[in-house]
């Protein structure tokens, strides 16, 4: 083996073992509605409290929250929050028609949840 391709190689296979840590990273495998991590699409399709601490569990330093469902004063974080989730979850209503179209896909149930 060459000394000049040597570190070129092992930069190639660190880059490989990132890219499938990156892919693993924010991962939603596990989550489930059986072992009440999300919530099914009839009481919300959201993530419970049991879900989010999972995620938090699953990758250190999320910061990750739950929905604001209750009340809440103009312009308060939660309020911003909310805002910003509406709007996001506008642009996902206009890339699936067909979940926008539907009163009981998960989008619609969530964003219905989060008072959008």
């Amino acid at each position: 083996m060459d000394a000049r391709t040597q570190p070129n190689a092992r930069r190639q296979v660190s880059a490989y073992f990132i890219s499938i840590d990156m892919a693993r990273k924010g991962s939603m495998k596990g989550h489930t509605i059986k072992g009440g991590h999300k919530r099914p699409t009839k009481k919300g399709a959201g993530m419970t409290k049991k879900g989010i601490a999972k995620y938090r569990r699953d990758n250190p330093g999320s910061k990750l929250k739950g929905a604001v469902t209750g009340k809440v004063k103009k312009g308060s974080k939660s309020a911003k929050r909310r805002k910003s989730y509406c709007a996001r979850s506008a642009g996902q209503m206009k890339k699936f028609p067909k979940a926008a179209k539907d009163p009981n896909s998960r989008l619609r149930q969530a964003r219905r949840r989060w008072k959008c």
